[in-house]
């Protein structure tokens, strides 16, 4: 699918854009061009380090910013699909800092999309949160405006064969700033600061991620929005997991978080569809015909008034599991 082609991901250093990277060059050896877009120096010194271009000659690394429109014209030159990681992502921090999230997260789609259309780019797929859905924080906001665009940009495209789809999920395993490489750093102190005992969270792994948007790339027909089927867990649960023996502090949750999170909504029902492995929430107007989409992929729309939320899910970890899980993707010389 991607040997003889050129990709670029916008927030490539991140956690998203090295496993991406990882699984990439071994899966297509052959790929063109892999082309890693940030604004983070160090990070693509840091990455430049594991992946080098004499030993991956496909790799560049770019430094620039999704805010500057001419500096991202200027990489998405000879790209065939962009990958939008690109994001600030802390609740709090854009809590504290709205205009500089609206700039990034907003002005950084609206760029994006501009420098795509025109361009030789197949396929846009962007890279959405949980948060994004029923927002109550800016976060949220900023991202559910970036889905809106990216979705909404495949009327604007003309006759240019370009597609742009959106990928959702929960919070990744392992992430930079997400919970358990925390805890596991906490549990030392002999207590786990947490936020509210009630608190539940969708969880989803790395590779998991990075499967989702590959299959995005091969599948989407423009204006989908993808949504993984995928497990619950309790932050207590978390907390057990990881340090049995450490007290639990509540310390009340942040400002914009949530209790639970969802991803499809009672109102999204009437536009989503079950793909077996994924949900998609199909755009109102599409430049294809839905009928012919749900044959090709024996889609089957949800029940009225469905909704997908992490406090109501079918599927929970366990706290089991979730050592198995932190052993095999976050720490394996995790010992509880």
């Amino acid at each position: 699918m991607l040997n003889h082609k050129s990709i670029l991901i916008t927030g490539g250093t991140g956690s998203l854009g090295k496993a991406l990277t990882k699984t990439i060059l071994k899966r297509w050896p052959n790929v063109k061009r892999l082309v890693i877009f940030s604004r983070d120096e160090q990070k693509h010194y840091q990455m430049g380090q594991e992946f080098p271009a004499t030993i991956y000659p496909a790799m560049r690394y770019l430094i620039g910013d999704v805010r500057d429109l001419d500096r991202l014209k200027r990489a998405f030159n000879g790209i065939d699909f962009v990958i939008h990681t690109a994001a600030m992502k802390h609740v709090d921090i854009a809590e504290y800092n709205p205009d500089e999230c609206v700039k990034t997260n907003v002005g950084g789609a609206e760029n994006v999309i501009k420098a795509a259309i025109g361009s030789s780019i197949e396929k846009v797929i962007a890279i959405s949160t949980d948060k994004a859905c029923a927002p109550i924080n800016l976060y949220g906001a900023t991202k559910l405006t970036s889905d809106k665009l990216f979705i909404a940009a495949n009327n604007i495209k003309g006759t240019q064969e370009i597609k742009f789809s959106v990928v959702r999920y929960g919070n990744v395993m392992g992430s930079n700033g997400s919970v358990m490489p925390f805890f596991i750093k906490k549990r030392k102190d002999g207590v786990l600061p947490i936020t509210n005992p009630d608190m539940t969270r969708f969880n989803i792994s790395l590779q998991a991620g990075v499967e989702m948007v590959l299959y995005a790339i091969e599948n989407a027909w423009g204006g989908e929005l993808f949504i993984p089927k995928i497990p619950s867990y309790r932050i207590l649960d978390v907390a057990e997991a990881i340090g049995p023996d450490c007290e639990h502090k509540v310390i009340g949750i942040k400002p914009g978080e949530k209790i639970h999170e969802e991803m499809i909504t009672r109102s999204d029902s009437f536009s989503t569809y079950d793909l077996g492995k994924y949900y998609v929430i199909l755009p109102q107007v599409t430049n294809w015909h839905r009928n012919e989409w749900i044959k090709t992929f024996n889609a089957v729309m949800v029940q009225p008034g469905f909704h997908y939320s992490s406090g109501e899910n079918t599927e929970w970890e366990t706290v089991e599991n979730l050592r198995k899980l932190i052993k095999e993707h976050i720490d394996p010389n995790f010992k509880v």
